[in-house]
């Protein structure tokens, strides 16, 4: 036994802090959570209250910069990912051209020898880009990606049809660069004696 300054004879306190019981070996996190509980809480001290605020304050400013940060590196990257497809649009829009005269020389069988080398690797090359024709003779016809160059009624369809493709059009995934240009037929108009 121990002797105090005060005289007084205490019986020593030994706590077994040891994080695993050595008996069971099972972790020992309810010693601990009741220890923190046998203990009184603390008086509000009125500074530790004002030190709360402005902890809970700085804490709430810090959350709104970073939400404001994440929000400007997604701002960024939408950016920069439109930037270089407008980029890419740009460049495919002026082979456009040369791919359309690629096209008619196929069509009148003049693409022979080393230029039709030259032209598949070329159409190999805007297609790994994205770009891909569009337009084909018997489609329906769609304002949104065709532009009727030309105008008829036939009885051979039941609704506006792409009957000729005058020039092909092109996109680069969803987006259109040049709509296609065609020739559209409707069914025939009734005559006003037939009922």
């Amino acid at each position: 036994m121990n002797t105090r300054e005060n005289g007084s004879e205490q019986e020593p306190v030994i706590r077994d802090n040891r994080k695993i019981d050595p008996e069971t070996g099972q972790a020992r996190e309810a010693v601990k959570e009741k220890e923190q509980a046998d203990q009184p809480a603390p008086a509000p001290d009125p500074a530790s209250a004002e030190l709360a605020a402005q902890l809970a304050e700085r804490t709430a400013d810090l959350q709104r910069l970073q939400a404001e940060y994440s929000n400007y590196r997604k701002r960024v990257e939408r950016d920069r990912t439109a930037v270089k497809e407008q980029a890419v649009a740009g460049v495919l829009a002026g082979f456009l051209p040369v791919l359309d005269d690629i096209g008619r020389a196929r069509d009148h069988g003049e693409l022979t020898g080393g230029f039709a080398k030259v032209s598949e690797s070329l159409e190999a090359a805007t297609g790994k880009l994205g770009l891909s024709a569009f337009g084909a003779k018997g489609e329906p016809f769609d304002p949104t990606v065709h532009e009727a160059l030309m105008h008829s009624y036939s009885a051979d369809v039941t609704e506006p049809t792409c009957v000729e493709i005058l020039q092909s059009g092109y996109r680069i995934g969803e987006r259109v660069l040049r709509p296609a240009r065609v020739a559209v037929a409707e069914p025939e108009e009734p005559v006003a004696g037939d009922n």
